[in-house]
């Protein structure tokens, strides 16, 4: 599990096969404190399990099936985005993120403000529906909080400070560039509670199964 919250920054190079070295830059020690063999790092938002420890960064092993839904490998010696798992006790900054990217987004626009950078997206149907204003979202493993959001076109846009700006690789992006999106785990299990059309056994009662026109009557829509 992780937070959003991007600690260094890294290239990826393949070594054959499936194994990939990722080599990691700037204020790195966050990434390299302890980093031990089978421990998970989110790379562009894709948890990966750390096989070897390099000097100055670590190789690790991604799947056909990790590529083929993310953008991991599609640009060797780019930037990548990287955040060690969450420790037992440490500060939630940003959101749950859990490493598993939901689809492929792409950017469509980046215009500097007086006070950040505003970045729209399009997003694939398999995470649109997870998405809403105010809500929060993982752009190649950044805690965003979507802003604005046209589900008619499935675009949604963000702002993102000069600082998450400035020590990510959404610097880096221009317009049709690909990057993983994750949704909120929260929205996924209340989605599964929603379908799942259950009764629940609470103490000598049955409670109806969670739908919205059991949140409907209840007054909650």
């Amino acid at each position: 599990m992780f937070t959003g919250l991007i600690q260094a920054l890294g290239t990826m190079r393949s070594l054959g096969g499936n194994r990939w070295q990722i080599n990691c830059h700037h204020s790195s020690d966050a990434i390299l404190q302890d980093l031990a063999t089978g421990d998970s790092v989110a790379v562009d938002g894709v948890c990966l399990t750390v096989t070897e420890v390099l000097p100055q960064g670590f190789v690790a092993t991604a799947s056909p099936e990790t590529l083929r839904r993310t953008t991991l490998g599609q640009h060797p010696d780019r930037f990548v985005n990287l955040e060690a798992a969450l420790r037992v006790g440490s500060k939630l900054g940003g959101h749950f993120v859990m490493g598993h990217v939901d689809g492929v987004g792409y950017l469509q626009s980046a215009e500097q403000t007086a006070t950040s950078w505003e970045m729209a997206f399009t997003a694939p149907d398999a995470i649109a529906r997870y998405i809403v204003p105010k809500g929060s979202i993982a752009v190649n493993g950044v805690s965003l909080t979507i802003a604005d959001w046209h589900p008619a076109i499935n675009l949604f846009k963000v702002a993102v400070i000069p600082l998450s700006y400035a020590e990510t690789n959404l610097q880096y992006l221009r317009p049709g560039d690909g990057v993983n999106l994750e949704g909120d785990i929260l929205g996924k299990y209340v989605e599964k509670l929603i379908q799942s059309g259950t009764h629940y056994q609470v103490a000598d009662s049955v409670v109806d199964a969670v739908s919205p026109a059991f949140l409907a009557e209840n007054g909650y829509f």
